[in-house]
């Protein structure tokens, strides 16, 4: 695998040019060797083609283009019913309609996620991974039809590349990473990670266009404010009991 992760983009324009399904399948079935709890593999994938289901799922993602342009749509689920269903059918009794089951396959899941990124991407594919997912479930969650134990917890937009976008900022590993015990942040700790990002012009323009003072008063104040965090916990809470992972 010629693969640079360091160079890695987030492609939301793609060409008309078919994704088929031996490739998605082999990259599929590749990626299933990747961690998983017991080895249960508490994941599934529903495919995404037609024009029409596009449509019905695009306003979950708040209509981003990418879902309607994307040839290809991954949802990718946490799912504890395939495996309550083996046991049902073997004489065992399942007892994975809780929090923590949701978690253990919620995890899984996301492990596949990557694991699947990182093989399409070295196929030169683009993607784009898309956060909306626990933000409307409840309409994932009807299109696809999903059952009860099975919820959706990442998208992918996938095709092949039609832009080259530059690369953003991340932090330095020595921004994250604590040795031996977790390090608490000073203030002089904070200036000194966050200056490079503060300092880019085209997020100088983002706090202009806003009206702020800060970075992080875009994040707090327009882009992931209380009110909208409050609101669709809520919604995230139903959709889980719905789906059985809470009483």
């Amino acid at each position: 695998m010629n693969y640079d992760i360091s160079q890695r983009r987030t492609v939301r324009r793609y060409a008309d040019k078919e994704v088929s399904d031996e490739l998605l399948n082999r990259l599929m079935q590749q990626a299933a060797r990747t961690q998983t709890m017991g080895n249960l593999q508490l994941y599934s994938v529903v495919v995404t083609r037609s024009e029409e289901m596009k449509r019905q799922l695009a306003p979950a993602h708040f209509n981003q283009p990418m879902v309607m342009e994307a040839p290809v749509v991954l949802t990718i689920c946490a799912d504890f019913r395939r495996t309550t269903r083996w046991c049902e059918e073997r004489q065992a009794d399942p007892g994975y309609d809780n929090f923590l089951s949701f978690i253990n396959a919620a995890t899984d899941a996301l492990l596949f996620t990557q694991t699947l990124s990182v093989l399409m991407e070295a196929e030169g594919l683009g993607l784009c991974f898309l956060g909306t997912t626990v933000y409307m479930p409840q309409t994932i969650i009807d299109v696809l039809k999903l059952p009860r134990l099975v919820m959706p917890v990442a998208t992918l937009t996938v095709g092949w590349p039609a832009e080259q976008p530059p690369l953003t900022d991340r932090l330095d590993a020595e921004a994250f990473v604590h040795q031996e015990q977790y390090q608490d942040y000073e203030a002089a700790h904070i200036d000194a990670f966050y200056a490079n990002k503060e300092a880019l012009e085209e997020n100088k323009e983002f706090v202009r266009q806003n009206g702020k003072q800060t970075l992080a008063q875009v994040f707090t104040d327009c882009r992931y404010t209380r009110r909208d965090n409050v609101a669709l916990s809520a919604s995230l809470i139903q959709a889980l009991k719905n789906q059985g992972f809470m009483d």
